[in-house]
């Protein structure tokens, strides 16, 4: 892989767009290294190239095949063990601030606005130094089973994550899409058990995606809710495949599901909005998606969790959780504090 990063950083160095990647489950990195500094938007998703989308849908940057140098290279993949993790720290201002505000969200659930909202926080980390190589190495090796990447435009920022959720997967006009939701922390006990908070909140999921899919796809087939393991989180998954209409678009297909209840909400656009307007700060490509768009015939998107946006030496990270009529404030907050030990896991030797 020596090459292969040295490619890598000759383009960071020169300032220049780039995006490199693994996939789940996968021994083979890649990369687009783009030719200029040029900021390239997709609205219709028929480009090739590499796609990052905001939560809002305002931005949807494209790096484009066809103004960038691809290259790939075989990684070692590592087997996932048990996880060392830093020590959970937190200020009681942060801590205070999200539970106020997801008893606004269970107040307004109440109130009828929405059976379910996603609230999330954002921490700062100061860094002493950071190798962006470095960083994306440790990604890869520590969570094999996340879609892992690092993403860089000189005009947009430095984007690093290991997200456990596809969004959308086509080829051939064949789709693939999950339904993700409720979180615990692994442990080694055989039997998992799930509250009926997580399982209502992996239901509404699942419901919504299957609901409005309905009218642009067809011969739609799903499996059982079963626990599934992202790093030293366990969450419920149900898998979703199916046939595209004659008439669907993968545009038509993103507008549907993005953003999922699991990242915004039901009904959607009264979760949004309260979102847009309690959370006090911009998500920006937090909860939006990412992947591969009609490379080699096939588009692979995921949504952007268990992410860290890098400037001026500071670590910006994400967390969420699913707000339902049962949710307990308190126990919100510690999920974000758990989901937060993605990245600091990453961060915590530099």
């Amino acid at each position: 892989m020596k090459d292969f990063f040295q490619k890598v950083q000759s383009q960071l160095d020169a300032k220049l767009p780039f995006v490199i990647y693994r996939k789940p489950n996968s021994e083979r990195v890649e990369g687009l290294l783009q030719k200029d500094n040029s900021v390239f938007q997709t609205e219709e998703f028929t480009e090739k190239g590499f796609v990052m989308a905001s939560f809002d849908g305002r931005e949807k940057v494209l790096i484009p095949e066809n103004q960038s140098e691809k290259i790939t290279s075989n990684h070692i993949k590592q087997t996932e063990t048990d996880f060392v993790l830093p020590e959970k720290t937190f200020t009681l201002h942060a801590k205070n601030d999200f539970e106020n505000l997801v008893q606004k969200g269970i107040d307004a659930i109440n109130n009828k606005d929405f059976n379910k909202v996603v609230l999330s926080r954002t921490e700062i980390l100061e860094l002493l130094e950071f190798d962006t190589i470095f960083i994306f190495e440790k990604l890869i090796n520590n969570y094999p089973s996340a879609f892992c990447y690092c993403f860089f435009h000189p005009k947009i920022g430095l984007w690093f994550g290991a997200t456990p959720e596809k969004l959308l997967q086509v080829k051939n006009n064949k789709f693939q899409t999950m339904a993700l939701a409720g979180t615990q922390q692994f442990n080694d006990i055989d039997e998992v058990i799930w509250e009926n908070k997580e399982k209502e909140e992996q239901q509404f999921v699942t419901d919504f995606i299957l609901e409005n899919l309905e009218s642009v796809t067809s011969d739609i087939a799903i499996s059982n809710p079963y626990t599934y393991r992202a790093g030293n989180l366990l969450h419920i998954k149900t898998d979703i495949e199916g046939a595209m209409d004659k008439d669907s678009t993968i545009k038509k297909i993103l507008d549907i599901l993005h953003p999922t209840p699991a990242v915004c909400g039901l009904p959607k656009l009264a979760a949004k909005e309260f979102i847009l307007a309690n959370e006090g700060y911009s998500r920006s490509f937090y909860s939006g998606f990412l992947g591969e768009l009609n490379s080699d015939g096939l588009t692979d998107l995921y949504v952007n969790l268990r992410c860290m946006e890098i400037k001026n030496q500071r670590a910006h990270l994400y967390m969420g959780c699913g707000i339902t009529k049962d949710s307990i404030p308190e126990k919100e907050f510690e999920e974000t504090v758990n989901k937060s030990m993605t990245m600091k896991k990453i961060l915590k030797d530099i």
